[in-house]
């Protein structure tokens, strides 16, 4: 049995100083680790209906895509702004250091369309918070939202109450 937790790197110092970031590109290398947190992530949301898999620029495309790719379903990306070729909508959170926006387009989530929401890291929660946020004012259903890695003393899941938050890695 492959634990996930071997394949993730430290990295002092980035992206500023007194950060310390949890880089998933050891794991993303090993085939087999990434073809288990793939899996994972989709055997949690297999028989439950999923229209699509939504995942954040840019670690979550990997991995959202990969478990879309698993669950059978389409793939929506959630990006930086000016970057969606059609109209878009924008939502603007606070990270653990600084702010950032999240667009997606305005036709990529139907009334009723169930979500599953896919990133590689929960830190602080802002990102998905807005991320939800989108997805709910298109009228989609977050049918849960999957991280590979959360850092649990960051508190982002309470962000995120009223949603099924599944994290294959935890960092107390």
């Amino acid at each position: 049995m492959i634990d996930l937790k071997e394949f993730i790197r430290d990295v002092p110092d980035f992206p500023k100083k007194g950060i310390v970031f949890k880089d998933i590109t050891p794991l993303l290398k090993n085939a087999a680790a990434f073809r288990r947190a793939a899996k994972e992530i989709a055997d949690r949301y297999r028989g439950q209906k999923v229209d699509a898999v939504l995942g954040i620029e840019a670690r979550g495309f990997i991995i959202g895509a990969a478990v879309a790719q698993k669950l059978g379903t389409g793939f929506l990306p959630v990006r930086k702004p000016g970057k969606l070729p059609y109209k878009t909508r924008s939502a603007s959170y606070e990270l653990e250091y600084g702010t950032d926006t999240l667009e997606i387009h305005e036709d990529a989530v139907a009334k009723g369309d169930r979500i599953l929401i896919v990133d590689d890291l929960l830190a602080t929660g802002g990102t998905m918070n807005a991320c939800c946020g989108l997805v709910e004012s298109l009228g989609g259903v977050i049918v849960g939202i999957a991280f590979l890695v959360e850092l649990d003393f960051l508190k982002g899941r309470e962000k995120l109450s009223g949603h099924e938050v599944v994290s294959l890695i935890n960092y107390d």
